[in-house]
């Protein structure tokens, strides 16, 4: 008979380490900032969210939806992250639409992109056009989708990418927090690793900033705070049109 044969499990990775920073401004046009953002000192829970002020009180849109996922626990954050992250989002929803109705029964609305990092993992909920990326090794790539008008004439092949960014109505979205009953949430998780940066931020960034000049002001950055600082400087130089909000995060080995 063969000798018993134990089997060692190899031991999981070690974790990582995020640590990330963020700043929004009002920009160089608008009178005031209507965007919220969250970031956390541990390191899970990040958020950006853009009042649509075209709508009227943007800014209390935008705070509520930053109200309701900076109540997400850490228990929750860590059982179903993009379950918690899309259950709060409906949540701010059915509540912005409550303080509008309160308010006299006018549109208000905001878009949101929301982040959990949970054992290695980036867990993404996000409404609108507000954005997510991931650099890797000098590679900015996108990983969330525009819910916009253009972006759906660029999928249907009608107009192209190149068109899409100075369409006359490129700011239009065609899903936001608080702009129908029942709102649609995108959520997708993407494995990291030591060296990533993850980037959330508003359309002012986007639309000052094209990918090339965000991904080497993030290969060039000391840390986060450097990151969003050389972000936010490039985007008031290049006039801020609109409000600019953005969250770097960057993991790190322990």
């Amino acid at each position: 008979m063969a000798a018993p044969v134990t089997r060692v499990p190899k031991a999981p990775p070690a974790m990582l380490l995020p640590e990330g920073a963020g700043l929004t401004h009002r920009g160089r046009v608008r009178t005031r900032n209507e965007d919220a953002i969250l970031t956390d000192p541990g390191g899970t829970l990040w958020a950006v969210s853009d009042g649509m002020g075209g709508h009227g009180h943007g800014d209390i849109a935008s705070d509520i939806v930053i109200d309701c996922l900076a109540g997400i626990s850490d228990e929750d954050a860590g059982a179903d992250p993009e379950g918690i992250l899309v259950a709060r989002i409906e949540h701010a929803n059915a509540m912005v639409r409550q303080r509008a109705a309160r308010m006299g029964g006018s549109t208000m609305g905001a878009t949101v992109v929301a982040l959990i990092m949970s054992r290695g993992m980036a867990h993404l909920a996000w409404v609108g056009d507000s954005r997510a990326y991931l650099h890797r090794h000098g590679t900015l790539r996108l990983l969330t989708r525009d819910h916009t008008l253009v972006q759906d004439l660029v999928e249907r092949g009608e107009i192209s990418p190149a068109e899409a960014a100075i369409h006359p109505q490129s700011h239009v979205v065609t899903r936001a927090v608080g702009g129908t009953p029942l709102v649609d949430v995108d959520s997708l998780h993407v494995p990291l690793a030591a060296g990533d940066w993850l980037l959330l931020c508003s359309d002012g960034l986007t639309a000052c900033l094209d990918d090339p000049q965000i991904a080497r002001m993030l290969q060039g950055a000391d840390d986060p705070r450097d990151a969003c600082r050389r972000l936010l400087t490039a985007t008031l130089a290049a006039g801020a049109p609109d409000n600019v909000s953005v969250i770097a995060v960057r993991m790190a080995a322990p």
